[in-house]
């Protein structure tokens, strides 16, 4: 090869080398999902190890997500329950591309560690446990908590469960009032339920189970959209998706 040609080439690694933060390293606002709590406090600073930047994270229940991304506030991005996306007024503050699927989680029930595990195995096994027992809790004003409602719903309890609920304003306190006995049951997302001090009943059977599927997106008006960008792409790496599944959730 022609020497100008290596030379070139060895220039052209050199700056494809170079860090992204090179010139100065982004310091990104991002809003995310509570039930992402645990993930993305990990993958979070990974990221920074690795990049430079810098990444703040905002947790939050899917109502305050959708006044967080249109309350003009500077955002970079978005790892959120789907709902937030059909919102019309959150959709329209990010990037026109379609939103990219991070993680995705089921529902279940969860017990405090030690106690009998009730039966949730069949929707009419559910239904019993849940009006045996004496109080439940889990987050009402979320995507996930909207969900585990149209379930009560669909089993024909829902005005039952309404005297039993004990709600909590953000997922982890869910577990931790089971595991202090605050509430028998805790119902919600799997991986939320996958906690010190509680132990996990059984899915949500049959039809009744359903996927949270939560989806990352670049606000439109970002001032480092490569820097969010780049995070967007780390939390699909083979490393980020190892986090997730030790987590207790699926990648994509």
């Amino acid at each position: 090869m022609d020497k100008h040609l290596i030379t070139a080439a060895l220039l052209g690694l050199a700056l494809a080398a170079a860090p992204i933060a090179g010139a100065s390293a982004a310091e990104l606002k991002v809003i995310a999902g509570g039930g992402m709590t645990v993930p993305l406090k990990e993958l979070g600073p990974q990221f920074e190890r690795s990049t430079g930047h810098k990444v703040d994270i905002q947790f939050a229940a899917t109502p305050e997500l959708i006044k967080m991304a249109t309350s003009g506030n500077p955002l970079d991005l978005a790892v959120v329950p789907v709902d937030v996306m059909k919102d019309a007024g959150a959709r329209a503050k990010f990037a026109p591309e379609p939103p990219t699927d991070i993680a995705r989680v089921g529902f279940g029930v969860a017990v405090k560690a030690g106690a009998p595990k009730p039966d949730v195995s069949t929707p009419d096994a559910l239904k019993q446990t849940l009006l045996k027992a004496q109080s439940i809790t889990f987050l009402p004003e979320s995507a996930a908590g909207s969900y585990v409602m149209k379930v009560f719903d669909r089993l024909g309890i829902g005005e039952a469960m309404k005297a039993k609920t004990r709600a909590q304003k953000i997922p982890g306190d869910i577990p931790r009032a089971v595991a202090n006995g605050d509430a028998e049951l805790g119902v919600f997302l799997t991986n939320v339920l996958i906690a010190p001090g509680v132990e996990f009943a059984g899915p949500f059977p049959g039809d009744l189970q359903q996927d949270l599927v939560f989806t990352g997106a670049v606000a439109s008006d970002s001032k480092d959209k490569a820097a969010a960008k780049a995070f967007l792409d780390y939390l699909r790496t083979p490393e980020a998706m190892a986090v997730l599944k030790a987590k207790g959730m699926r990648p994509g």
